[in-house]
């Protein structure tokens, strides 16, 4: 992989700078850099210096690790991009990618399960958890572990008075809805904003513009999607009671 252009203005950084703006281990950065998912640094003299280009590199690898890509799976995504990207187009790419809720997504073994949870799991324990999105089972007696919040919150549905079949019913119908609302609404904005702005060319000025209505556009549509699902359900509860 060639060597990236830097532009003219951005600060160079050395390795050990660039962990601490990007927040990732220079072990992990040069792990990365070997495995191609971050291109060499310039060099000046003996010395590696890292830009603009490779932060906005590190950060979109970042942004993939937390929504539960594997390394192998970053690359093959990676490769897809354009060699010449630059940290603008990277930015925007990465704000397209932005996790809309942190999964804090972990790999633990059965015991180190058990700890968090704070007692033994039965395997109706489990299939409980992975019904209710908390965990996904994994070879070897492993899980991915999908947050503390959300063992925590799948641990008190378990344990309470109502049947868990409800409880997974439940689950499964917000699942079922709010796919199709995200597969919809990623749809429409591919379509009628993505779409257009690449068919006029990438212009620098509505990548910023872009960039800035996509950090805006994840509030406002949770905001809308939460006072919406209230709304309906207090319509619902006025329509049954009124029968």
């Amino acid at each position: 992989m060639a060597a990236p252009s830097l532009p003219d203005r951005g600060e160079l950084l050395t390795i050990d700078q660039l962990a601490d703006r990007s927040g990732i281990t220079v072990r992990n950065i040069r792990y990365y850099a070997a495995r191609g998912l971050l291109p060499p640094p310039q060099l000046r003299g003996r010395t590696g210096l890292y830009g603009p280009d490779h932060l906005a590199r590190l950060e979109l690898v970042s942004e993939l690790s937390a929504l539960g890509f594997t390394l192998s799976a970053i690359e093959g995504h990676l490769e897809r991009l354009p060699r010449h990207a630059g940290h603008a187009e990277l930015a925007l790419h990465r704000a397209l990618l932005t996790p809309w809720v942190p999964e804090e997504i972990e790999e633990v073994d059965r015991a180190e399960l058990e700890k968090r949870a704070g007692r033994a799991l039965s395997a109706e324990d489990v299939d409980s958890l992975r019904d209710l999105g908390a965990v996904t089972p994994l070879p070897d007696d492993r899980f991915q572990l999908h947050g503390a919040g959300t063992l925590g919150s799948a641990l008190t549905v378990i344990e309470s008075d109502l049947p868990t079949d409800v409880w997974r019913r439940a689950h499964g119908l917000i699942e079922k809805h709010t796919t199709a609302l995200a597969e919809d609404l990623m749809a429409m904005f591919q379509d009628e904003v993505l779409q257009p702005y690449r068919d006029r060319g990438h212009r620098a000025d509505e990548r910023n513009r872009l960039a800035a209505a996509l950090s805006q556009l994840k509030p406002v549509t949770v905001l809308g999607l939460v006072t919406a699902f209230g709304r309906a359900v207090n319509r619902t509860i006025r329509e049954r009671l009124g029968d």
